[in-house]
């Protein structure tokens, strides 16, 4: 019953509450990086959704116009604080997780899902091995239980068996937890970028 009706609506009706509020920051976030970086404030990431349909995930604009695309040695987006791609307020928006709040959008148009696993590229479903596929079994989420508990600190294919442990044990009660962890963090900045000991951690 949770899973498959009243989560979506839940969602939505957060989503139309937190609506007005997205557009104060949007008047805010959105002229600081077009005069900064002359060019889109938003940022149009292809991403896999549930059962593997491409979609458009939204997101502010916190690099320069035509950044190359840098990688992880697994497949991941490279994510790091000193990274020279980022335009200046990119950094802020990154530690604040404001850069996400577009996907306000995503969950209102029914892409996402306010908790769920995060989405991949297009191009990594090429690179699931056994089960890992399951992931896109529900709506990716702004937030979820690897998000809020490892964040960046684990390389992708344990983010997605932890993916895959949310699916397994979803419930409206570790919807819940997941969200005030998720704040938490976000208030914290625990994690944001990927420091060099996890990297280190990362290719062992």
């Amino acid at each position: 019953m949770y899973k498959k009706l009243l989560k979506r609506a839940i969602d939505l009706i957060i989503a139309l509450i937190a609506l007005p509020f997205w557009f104060i920051i949007l008047l805010i976030i959105g002229p600081i990086i077009y005069f900064q970086d002359k060019g889109s404030i938003f940022y149009n990431a292809p991403r896999l959704g549930e059962n593997g349909e491409v979609f458009k995930m939204y997101k502010f604009r916190s690099m320069k116009l035509n950044a190359p695309d840098l990688r992880n040695e697994d497949g991941s987006t490279f994510n790091s604080e000193d990274d020279p791609r980022l335009i200046q307020i990119g950094k802020f928006i990154r530690k604040t997780s404001l850069d996400e709040t577009p996907q306000l959008l995503n969950i209102i148009k029914g892409d996402m899902s306010i908790i769920g696993p995060r989405p991949d590229l297009p191009e990594h479903i090429k690179m699931y091995e056994g089960d890992e596929e399951r992931k896109l079994e529900v709506r990716p989420g702004v937030t979820g239980y690897n998000q809020a508990y490892f964040r960046n600190t684990v390389p992708w294919k344990e983010r997605i068996k932890n993916d895959i442990y949310y699916i397994d044990h979803l419930s409206w009660w570790l919807d819940i937890k997941i969200f005030f962890k998720t704040a938490k963090s976000v208030l914290k900045r625990e994690d944001v970028f990927v420091t060099d000991d996890i990297k280190k951690l990362n290719s062992k």
